[in-house]
């Protein structure tokens, strides 16, 4: 078994669409990135990525490499290819969604449907909470979001980078 954890954050900037764990939030917001900003399915893929041992989200798909605009479900679809290539599968995945505004109750269904399909689980939390007022995203200058995935497997495919 492997465990990964990950964490992003993004200011919020008007004129964009909110995404979040690759749903569309309405929001008179969205946030700012390369991708379309996904802090939610960021934070998913970085624990991907740092289960399997394969560094993180930036050096993965450097910004020079990214498409402007492109999904983080796209992206995350790539990640998985490189998780189900190393003999390993999602056995759950926990996302915390860290915003001040809007409220995201009403959209938690529509992002675990979103998360279990693209991580080929059903095994999936997803949990809001607020800055309380503090910070960044308590003054409501940006999202933030925390994942933790475990994976499971044949560890002897696992490709371990060299130590150095």
């Amino acid at each position: 078994m492997r465990v990964g954890q990950g964490y992003d954050i993004h200011p919020l900037a008007p004129g964009r669409p909110l995404v979040l764990a690759g749903v569309t939030v309405p929001h008179d917001a969205g946030l700012q990135g390369d991708s379309d900003a996904d802090v939610a399915l960021h934070a998913v893929m970085d624990a991907l990525l740092g289960a399997v041992g394969a560094g993180d989200l930036g050096s993965r798909f450097p910004k020079e490499r990214v498409a402007p605009g492109v999904s983080s479900a796209f992206l995350t679809r790539a990640v998985m290819g490189e998780v189900r290539s190393r003999g390993l599968h999602v056995v759950n995945v926990d996302v915390t969604i860290i915003a001040e505004a809007p409220r995201l109750i009403g959209y938690r269904d529509a992002m675990l449907q979103s998360l279990a399909a693209l991580l080929e689980t059903e095994a999936v939390s997803v949990k809001f909470k607020t800055g309380d007022g503090l910070g960044v995203v308590g003054r409501q200058e940006g999202v933030a979001a925390l994942a933790v995935v475990l994976l499971d497997g044949e560890l002897d495919s696992v490709k371990r980078p060299p130590v150095p």
